[in-house]
């Protein structure tokens, strides 16, 4: 017998007395409560009219598919078969969405190469426009330069010894100059033979601190750059922090001059030859220092309004005649140091801050590193850029030519990179040296020094071999600069000291 509500076997079973019906008796009180009719036969019925019937308390009702073994399997068939349903329609939601990734992938690195070749581009129109700017410049001002001195785009006071920054590109008279004396110097350098009273690696390593001596005042610690005189090797010339020049004479072992005249602390300096000086400082100013009949050095021209920022490099072009400064604004520039001018100044199109700049040795090359870890390769011809060294992952402090024309060496955070000119390739990477501040080649091209907190020595022909490690207390090693033949290895740091090590 079943409930006339739901037709199970009812749990509670009770009878209508009016109609006879068999109800669940939860079913029907509830339809009673609700609307107060038997709801088969539509009429008045309430609780008082149904009677509980008493089944069999030992035997539960079963639902007759799950009262048998066939059943049950008919039951576990029907939920497998559902679970294989379900399964198949997984796997086919899972394969659509590989299918859309595998697409978004695509469509992501479609976009990522589109960005880079309009960023590319982008970096060609600039240098484009720079191009095309400097070419406007210099050929509205080739007339200027035929006419009178008031009429060019230097204006120079003789009295404060200052020039304005010029406008015009590098005359075509300079550039034959400097292509006649790179020609010259790389005819030189094919013939070049490895000088009998070179230092040995052997000797080398019998080096150590020959001489500590103070150069510059002892309230502003640190050398920040070190330059021999070519033609008297023996006369260092030293960049401080308290803004003074000091030439060191190494055949006494003592400072001989102090130059003064820099507010801010002297980043760099260089010889022009045997009797000029050229420094540059964080007072934004570039000075050049010429030596008097009587031995003294003087001021005899500042050239300002290039900069921006502080001076951060100078170096002297073969010719001796011309020079290049480097900014922490992201612009070089050529200098007449002779005529005091500024021939030409260019400005980085990206937003990196140099830290350091020089000639090749044959000098139609200059080159420029910054806190964008890239070591930049400018053409002097065109003044535009033509390679980029990348390979550093933090900036670039400082970098150094071979004089075999070849090679470029390159400290930063990360180590001492290795480039070969003609490949344009990175083939050595020293990484023993962290947070290297310095690195210099000494005149042969055999040995290459490098600065960190220590001082190292390295073979350049016996595979970059270790020659010798010197350790320095007032580290790091700011500045570095061999002796001719390598017989002596002139250190700056962090205080005020000239160390010598032979």
């Amino acid at each position: 017998m079943f409930c006339a509500i739901s037709g199970v076997a009812p749990e509670l079973p009770v009878v209508s007395v009016k109609s006879g019906h068999l109800f669940e008796k939860s079913l029907i009180a509830k339809a009673i409560q609700e609307t107060g009719k038997c709801p088969i036969t539509k009429i008045a019925l309430t609780l008082d009219d149904i009677i509980p019937i008493t089944g069999n308390p030992a035997v539960n009702s079963r639902v007759f598919a799950n009262a048998s073994i066939p059943g049950m399997l008919a039951t576990f068939h029907n939920e497998w078969d559902a679970l294989m349903l379900e399964t198949h329609q997984l796997k086919k939601d899972l394969h659509s969405v590989r299918q859309e990734l595998s697409v978004s992938l695509y469509q992501h690195d479609a976009a990522c190469r589109v960005i880079a070749r309009l960023v590319k581009e982008r970096d060609e129109a600039r240098a484009a426009l720079v191009n095309v700017q400097a070419s406007g410049r210099s050929a509205s001002t080739m007339g200027k330069r035929t006419s009178t001195a008031a009429d060019d785009d230097v204006a120079f006071d003789p009295v404060s010894g200052s020039t304005k920054r010029s406008k015009s590109g590098i005359p075509t008279d300079v550039i034959d100059v400097l292509q006649s004396k790179s020609a010259e110097l790389s005819k030189m350098r094919k013939k070049r033979e490895t000088a009998p009273s070179l230092s040995s690696p052997e000797a080398i390593k019998l080096y150590d601190l020959k001489l500590a001596s103070p150069c510059h005042k002892t309230s502003t610690h640190g050398i920040y750059s070190l330059a021999l005189n070519p033609g008297t090797p023996a006369i260092v010339a030293t960049a401080g922090a308290d803004g003074t020049l000091a030439l060191f004479d190494a055949s006494v072992g003592k400072r001989s001059t102090l130059l003064t005249g820099h507010g801010k602390r002297i980043n760099s300096v260089a010889w022009a030859g045997s009797n000029l000086l050229v420094s540059g400082s964080n007072d934004k100013l570039v000075k050049v220092w010429r030596q008097e009949s009587s031995g003294t050095y003087k001021c005899t021209s500042t050239i300002k309004d290039v900069h921006n920022n502080d001076v951060v490099a100078v170096s002297t072009h073969p010719t001796n005649t011309y020079a290049c400064s480097v900014g922490a604004d992201g612009l070089w520039a050529l200098y007449d140091i002779v005529a005091a001018e500024c021939l030409s100044s260019v400005k980085d199109d990206s937003d990196s801050r140099y830290l350091c700049g020089g000639f090749h040795p044959d000098g139609l090359i200059f080159a420029t590193g910054g806190d964008d870890s890239f070591v930049k390769l400018w053409d002097m011809k065109t003044q535009k850029s033509v390679a980029r060294l990348t390979g550093h992952t933090g900036a670039v402090a400082a970098h150094s030519f071979s004089e075999n024309g070849y090679y470029v060496a390159t400290a930063a955070a990360d180590g001492v990179k290795l480039w070969d000119l003609r490949k344009l390739k990175n083939f050595m990477s020293i990484n023993a040296v962290s947070n290297a501040t310095s690195v210099v080649f000494d005149s042969s091209g055999r040995y290459l020094a490098v600065g960190g907190i220590e001082a190292t020595v390295y073979d350049v022909k016996k595979d970059w071999e270790v020659v010798k490690v010197w350790e320095v207390k007032k580290g790091p090693v700011t500045a570095l600069s061999f002796a001719p033949d390598a017989t002596a290895l002139y250190l700056g740091a962090g205080d005020h000291n000239l160390r010598v090590y032979a």
